[in-house]
């Protein structure tokens, strides 16, 4: 029997997608021609991430864990929560973080927007 190893992608409607992915690209570095740890090869149509922990879960409908008018949220685990939020903070855009989110066993968190308003969460996880 085969196994799932992971995701391969996660594909999403956008206004402008060109100017999307550029967003993503120079602001956190991800999306297509990216490499999370600057080492190996490039392909022009993949990111190559670093491998870890993915959190797959549906909410229920009602959720205020982000946004009703919204979907998803996408997820991103980072290595330094603090650095990867300088451009956003340079930028002048809103970075939310809340004390109860972060917690020692799962680590620290905060949310961003990116240009078309989709909910980004980013994820450090505790240190082991």
């Amino acid at each position: 029997m085969g196994h799932v190893k992971g995701i391969g992608g996660l594909f999403f409607r956008a206004r402008a997608p060109e100017a999307l992915s550029a967003w993503y690209k120079e602001r956190l570095g991800i999306g297509a021609g990216c490499n999370a740890d600057d080492t190996g090869p490039v392909h022009e149509w993949t990111w190559n991430v670093t491998a870890g922990p993915v959190v797959f879960a549906p909410f229920k409908a009602d959720t205020d864990y982000f946004a009703a008018d919204r979907q998803f949220m996408i997820n991103l685990r980072v290595d330094d929560l603090d650095a990867v939020l300088v451009p956003f903070r340079e930028a002048g855009d809103e970075v939310i973080t809340k004390d109860e989110w972060n917690d020692p066993a799962t680590g620290r968190f905060a949310r961003v927007h990116d240009p078309e308003g989709n909910p980004i969460e980013l994820w450090e996880p505790p240190k082991n």
